[in-house]
């Protein structure tokens, strides 16, 4: 996945900022507002400057960002979790909000990552446009292929606002999403201590 995105960016044709900032007059104008009164002048360039931060994702590589690993852990060999992450995403069929929290756990097998690693990884395919099955697969394979634990486990869940704004429009709904690899997929038990872990 992160060589898709790697080989976008070397062959990048994005339009120029000035493009993008014509493309959010056209769009303000198709929804019906006037783009020369006083509120909106600035907010093509507003727009652009938030889009680059909100997606800022494809510029960046998690299997980079995974890279370095330690292997001074005194034997441990149980779950690491980190729980509890808050992430902000957009969906990628009608560019609206995913607001969430994902859970990470892995096995190590003789090296660890440091904590922060995991919280970047979902900020990394957090600022991309996104489903959360996606999501989710992609950042338990990031970890897996960077670290080759003995198994990874994650849980998202997250509120779309797909659902909750427009559509249907049912505000609160929590979508949940899960991805296991090894040894959590193959073993309920382990699935079981990392949900109790979660939830405890």
């Amino acid at each position: 996945m992160d060589a898709i995105v790697n080989s976008l960016k070397t062959n990048d044709n994005r339009p120029t900022e000035a493009e993008a900032e014509e493309a959010v007059r056209t769009l303000l104008r198709w929804v019906g507002d006037d783009i020369n009164r006083e509120g909106l002048l600035d907010t093509p360039k507003r727009v652009v400057k938030a889009y680059k931060e909100l997606f800022s994702g494809y510029d960046q590589d998690a299997e980079e960002e995974l890279g370095r690993t330690f292997e001074e852990v005194a034997g441990y060999d149980d779950i690491v979790l980190v729980k509890d992450i808050p992430f902000f995403s957009h969906c990628e069929h009608h560019m609206v909000p995913i607001i969430g929290k994902a859970h990470v756990a892995y096995l190590p097998d003789g090296k660890v990552l440091g904590l922060s690693k995991i919280a970047r990884v979902i900020e990394i395919y957090g600022r991309r446009l996104q489903i959360q099955e996606t999501m989710t697969a992609q950042v338990a394979h990031s970890i897996d292929d960077a670290l080759h634990p003995r198994g990874v486990a994650v849980m998202i869940e997250a509120e779309h606002m797909c659902m909750a704004m427009r559509g249907i429009k049912k505000q609160g709904s929590t979508t949940i999403t899960t991805t296991f690899t090894g040894a959590f997929k193959t073993d309920p038990h382990e699935q079981v201590r990392f949900m109790t872990l979660i939830r405890g």
